[in-house]
């Protein structure tokens, strides 16, 4: 499956300056892990963010947000937000900055 390289390259130019980030290809995909725990990735047109599940059901309640589901088993503490929605930096930027905070709560690996 490809995914939206434009919407990829958004996210690598927002989070460049941070050397704990990395980038995996995943899920047919792209994944990019903080300290090594995933932190959000793009997904077709897609953005998935890791928002952790305390958060998952107010990150559900915005537009445009629907539950990361793969492999017909939703991922807790995951959601898939349309490609539309992050078209604008700021909205982007929002969402990463939940993921990126999810994945900095965690321990390194």
């Amino acid at each position: 499956m490809a995914y939206d390289e434009g919407l990829a390259q958004r996210i690598r130019d927002r989070w460049a300056a941070d050397p704990e980030v990395r980038e995996k290809h995943m899920f047919g995909g792209v994944a990019f892990l903080y300290r090594g725990n995933m932190a959000a990735g793009v997904t077709g047109d897609d953005l998935m963010v890791r928002v952790g599940p305390d958060a998952s059901e107010a990150a559900l309640a915005r537009p445009g947000a629907r539950v990361f589901d793969m492999t017909g088993r939703p991922m807790r503490g995951w959601v898939v937000v349309d490609g539309a929605v992050v078209a604008e930096d700021d909205a982007l930027g929002a969402w990463l900055d939940e993921g990126h905070a999810f994945a900095a709560s965690l321990p390194s690996k």
